[in-house]
This record gives structure tokens, sequence and C-alpha cells, in this order.
């Protein structure tokens, strides 16, 4: 009695922690009057500790981004540009393989407006979001925004100058501070868009970047030239050293400067804005392909002889300002050897926003001028260099087979965002496996470029480059079958964009070759239906227990649970076998017919798409809106367990798993 007691406890109990309808979000409005007829409409959400909420501009193919839709606008006021987010944190995700924003602790979204019917009293916004911690909540919030009574003589009815005036000197008034405000603003959410972790990334790439600019033919013969100019030139060896370290300081500047420039022009978050912009990503495919194109040896990308030439008059005045052209020089004369490399630099950094190509361009500008100074300070080091040769044409060209590679990241990234399946998982491998495998050929020495010297041996460098470049090629080629290939994760469109999502010969499909009517493929290769009513009917026409797996197209840990629970050999064949899987993707967009949409009795919202339909069942059935959850039902559709949640533990997913079946029987 005692032992039943306390099952019925422990059953109650589990009950009610899952019974909960959870509201980690807390959302207050207000409405900002900037002039007579314009008005800033703020929604500010208070996230609880450890959940955190995605932007509106987190990338296709992440977690669910957030979405605005204003009601009524026709006629009554017009949206000026896109809705401002408060700064987010940029996070790669594993499961997804892209980069997501997310906000913890608060987020502040903001829409300017322009009032175009005096009458109008309020504006709504329905505002749909995820919101995630160990589950994922899809859940919107209907905001009414109270709009202050607007003067008739204050709106343009007229195109009359005294109108315009009138308008004018009203907006004129009331956004004087906004330059201000503006670019605090700016600051702000440059600070805040980048974590640490991203600064020091983008740093360390940036460096190997310069490492390999100095070991091209158009930088390094200028190490031992440069160097041997300070000290020979010099009063003495302590002013030959302080004007090598000068110039060094001076190349840094150089390219510090250029990075600001770009986050001034294009601002802190423009480029990030269009990192999933179709033109952006064609653009720089086309972009790298002519870098990578210059670096094989097609051509050379200069400057004009005449920058070159005033610049090098400049030099030879001395002093501070003599040397910082110098360094300018330098920058001038190897640009056909630099540019590609700063271009893709300044394009990977500058699509990440904030002060990422100032960071990016303080560690490519570190490493090249690093050299200059050390030489300078140690002069002998200068008979250990390697003399200069063919070698540094192949670094070169090397680099051209990475630029090449790069380049359909970006072709692949337009793709996604069209979701047109053009340039799917395995023609990006079998792309990337021909220009690798074209590079180690290279390397051996069995294929020769324009510029490339004759090649008697090969160096013990280039051959251990060799076999690395072949052994990274042989690597690929299971990915063509459905090889996660887990040292390039986010570089190849995700699993799911391929065509064989499940691999080759992983299709899952029944004995006699043919899926029930409304099934589909699941993970893994489980039979799932995404019906609630269609998947019940073939459970009871095969006499099974049904598995109800509330999940979300975007749902971070539901994937988790798919890849590291599902997958396992304790629980795969169970879910294959014994049980018939219903998938109810609480957060898919596709809008129901009119005629089965209705408003909720638990909730009174309006349930317009499937997502909807899902989310408003499991929150009137079980009291809870996260996903991922689980529940065993009956064929009839009476529940044989308890529902539960996220459970990364397979031991105890089985358990619960073995248990709900066993109440079936």
């Amino acid at each position: 009695m005692k032992n039943f007691c306390l099952a019925m406890l422990a059953l109650l109990t589990s009950f009610t922690a899952l019974g909960q309808i959870k509201t980690p979000v807390k959302w207050t409005s207000k409405t900002e009057k900037l002039s007579e007829t314009e008005f800033n409409l703020i929604a500010i959400g208070t996230i609880d500790e450890g959940w955190h909420v995605y932007s509106q501009f987190t990338p296709e193919g992440g977690s669910l981004p957030m979405v605005l839709t204003f009601k009524n606008a026709k006629g009554n006021y017009e949206l000026i540009g896109k809705a401002k987010e408060s700064p987010y944190k940029k996070v790669y995700s594993d499961i997804f393989e892209v980069d997501e924003y997310l906000f913890e602790h608060k987020v502040v979204v903001t829409q300017k407006v322009k009032v175009t019917n005096p009458k109008l009293k309020t504006i709504q916004l329905n505002l749909d979001y995820q919101v995630c911690k160990e589950q994922c909540i899809n859940d919107n919030k209907l905001f009414t925004f109270e709009i202050p009574e607007i003067k008739a003589a204050a709106m343009p009815t007229s195109t009359s100058l005294e109108d315009t005036l009138v308008v004018a000197n009203d907006t004129a008034k009331a956004t004087t501070k906004a330059p201000v405000e503006k670019a605090i603003a700016t600051v702000k959410s440059a600070k805040g868009a980048i974590e640490d972790k991203s600064i020091w990334s983008i740093f360390f790439l940036s460096f190997l970047g310069g490492f390999a600019a100095l070991l091209t033919p158009c930088v390094f013969p200028m190490i031992p030239m440069t160097v041997s100019f300070f000290t020979k030139q010099s009063k003495n060896k302590a002013q030959g050293k302080k004007n090598a370290i000068i110039y060094g300081v001076s190349i840094i500047l150089i390219y510090i400067l250029l990075g600001s420039l770009v986050t001034a022009i294009f601002g802190a978050d423009a480029l990030n804005a269009l990192s999933t912009n179709v033109w952006f990503n064609l653009i720089f495919f086309a972009l790298l392909l002519f870098f990578a194109a210059s670096f094989l040896g097609a051509f050379e990308i200069v400057l004009p002889n005449s920058w070159a030439n005033k610049v090098d008059r400049q030099a030879d005045r001395g002093g501070l300002i003599g040397i910082l052209f110098m360094a300018l020089a330098l920058a001038i004369v190897s640009f056909s050897c630099t540019g590609p490399i700063v271009g893709t630099l300044l394009v990977q950094a500058a699509s990440k926003g904030g002060l990422a190509p100032l960071i990016g361009m303080l560690g490519f500008s570190s490493a090249l001028a690093l050299p200059f100074m050390l030489f300078a300070l140690f002069p002998g080091w200068m008979n250990s260099l390697p003399k200069s040769g063919g070698w540094l044409n192949t670094v070169k060209v090397s680099l051209g087979f990475l630029e090449l590679a790069l380049a359909f990241k970006f072709l692949s990234n337009a793709d996604l965002v069209l979701q047109k399946h053009y340039f799917e998982r395995e023609l990006f491998l079998a792309v990337w496996i021909i220009i690798f495998g074209a590079w180690a050929v290279y390397l051996f020495g069995k294929l020769t470029l324009p510029h490339d010297s004759p090649v008697t041996h090969l160096s013990v460098g280039r051959l251990f480059m060799a076999l690395l470049v072949s052994i990274f090629t042989l690597y690929l080629v299971p990915g063509l079958w459905g090889a996660p290939l887990k040292l390039i994760s986010g570089f190849p469109p995700p699993m799911h964009y391929s065509e064989s999502p499940n691999g080759l010969g992983g299709g899952g499909h029944t004995a006699t070759g043919t899926l029930p009517a409304g099934a589909h493929v699941g993970p893994h290769g489980i039979i799932a239906f995404d019906d609630y009513e269609t998947g019940l009917a073939y459970a009871k026409k095969v006499n099974k227990p049904v598995l109800v797996d509330f999940t979300g197209d975007a749902c971070v840990n539901c994937r988790k649970m798919e890849d590291f629970v599902w997958s396992s050999n304790k629980i795969l064949p169970t879910l294959k076998e014994k049980v018939v899987l219903i998938s109810l993707i609480c957060d898919r967009k596709i809008e129901l017919p009119k005629a089965q949409q209705y408003i909720s009795k638990t909730t009174g919202k309006e349930i317009i798409t499937i997502g909807n339909k899902w989310s408003d069942f499991q929150i009137t059935r079980y009291q809870n809106n996260a996903q991922p959850l689980y529940v065993i039902q009956s064929p009839d559709g009476n529940d044989l367990s308890a529902p539960v949640g996220y459970t990364p533990d397979i031991q105890e997913y089985q358990k619960w798993l073995e248990d709900g079946i066993k109440n079936f029987k």
C-alpha cells in the first residue's frame, strides 16, 4: 500500500510539473511621440533566467525568428523602415549548423510609424516568437498601442508649401536629440553584437590570414629589403630599430583605418542584416571567384601605378610622415597579393556585424607588421629566413584554391535563403571534393599553373601539405552518402537540405517499399504522421500504441532528442517497430483553410496556422506549451503514461517508453 501511494504521488508530481503554462517572457509596451504624426511603438520583454528569445534577423535554417505583424495599416499609418532591436548575442548552433541571434534577460523591439489617419486611436501588433531553454515555447503577444490625439492641421492632407513646412518644423523640434541618441544606440549595438569568443576567433582567423599574406611573392621579399633600409639609413642602431617599429605600427594603423571605414560606411549591423540576403551572397560568390582566379594566375589585381609613385615621393620626405607613407606604399605595392585576402576577411567580418571589420583588420595587420618589427630588433634572425623562390607562388596558388572553396559557401547561402534546392549538400560536397582534390594534385607537382617554376622535387613541407589536403579530400567523400562530417560543420548545407536526407539506403520505408496513407519518413527512417487523427486511425489498424511527439521545425532540443536519444540502438528499434509516431509540429506557419480557423476556448487566441492548432491542442489537453513533449497513448487517444519533456538520458527515456508500451499491453 505504501509503495502504491508513493507511486501515485510520483505520478501526480510529474503531472503537476508538466501541467503548467510557462510564460518565460513578460511583456510591456509604450508609445513614444516623435512628432505630431510620427511615433515609436516599443515592445519590451523581460526574459526569465536561462531562457532566450530569437531575433527577427536570425538566419534561415535555424530556430524560429521573431515575426511582427501590424494590423490594419492601410489608410491608417505607414511603417518607417524595419523594426529595430536591442543588441542580441550571436551563437553557433551545432544542431542547425547556422549562427543564431538571440536575446537573454531582456529584449526591446522598436517600430517607427507615421500616422496618416488623424482619427486613429490605436495600433495593434501581433508578435510571434520562440523562447527556449531545455524546451522551446512558440508564443505570441497581441499589443495595443494607444495613439495620442492628432491635430487635423498636422496631417499632410495637401502638398502646399505651408503644410509641408509645419510638419517639417514639428519633426525638427521633436527630433533635436535624435543624432546623439542614435550614435549612443549604435555604439551599444556594436559592443553587444559580438561575444568575447567571437572577437577572439575573428582576430585569430584574421591573424592567420595576415600570416598567409606575409608568405606571398608580393610581401615576403620586402622584409629583408625594408629592415636593411632602416638599419643602414638610420644614424644608429637604436634609431633604426625605433623607425622599424614605427613602420610596423603604421601598417597596423592603415589597415585598422580600412576596417573602421567599412564599419562607418555600412553601419555596425548593416552587412550583418544582409548576410541572409540573396544578392549579397551572389555578389560575394562572384567576388571570391574573381579573387581566386587572380591567385591562381589568370591575372593580377593592381592599383594604379600613379598611386604608388605619389606615395613613394612622400616616403622620401623622411621622419614620421615619411615612414607612414612607406607603410602605405607597402600596402599599395603588395595589393595584388593582399587585396583578395583583405577583401575576403572584410566580407566575412562585416557579415558578423558590429566591430568585427575593425577587429579583423587588427589581426591581419598585426601578423603582417610583426616580422618587420622583430627582424629590425634582431637583425641576425634574417639569416634564418628562407630564400625567395617558387615556393612563394605555391603559397599564393594554395590561397587561390581556398578562396575558390569559400566562394561556394556564399552560393550555398543564397540557395538556402531561396530554398530552391539547386545547390544541395551532395552537390556542395562534390564541388569541394573536386577543388581540394585538384589542390592535392597541384601540391604533388602533377598540375602546373601560369606562374609556377618547374618542379624537380618536392620539399618535405610541400609533401606534408599535399598529404594533409589529400586526407581532407578523402574525409569529404563519405559525406556524399550521409556522413555528418563534423569537422566542417556549418560550411556545407545541413543534412536535411539534400537529395537524400536520410543518407543513401537509409530511407526507412516499409518492407513493401510503400508508406501508409498520410505518413512520411521521419528522423532515422521512422515512419511518422503529422496529423493526429490520421495517425490514430493507422494505430487502430495495426493495433499499436501511439507516441505523440509535440515538436517544432525550429526546436533545438527536439533535434537533440532525435539526434542523440532516438538514434540510440536502445530506442530506435522500439520507435520503428513497437509504436506509431505522430509528430505534431507546433511552430509550422502554414495557414489552415478558413473553415478550420477558430478562436481557442483555452487561450482566447486566434488559431490560424497548423502550428497554432497543435500548440492549442497541447495547451488544452496537457496545460503545457513547451516542446518537446512526449506522450504514449492508446489507439483510442487515451493516455498510457505521464507526459515527459526534454529527456537527454537514454536509459531514463527508454524506461519511460517501455513502461508506456507495457500499459498498452
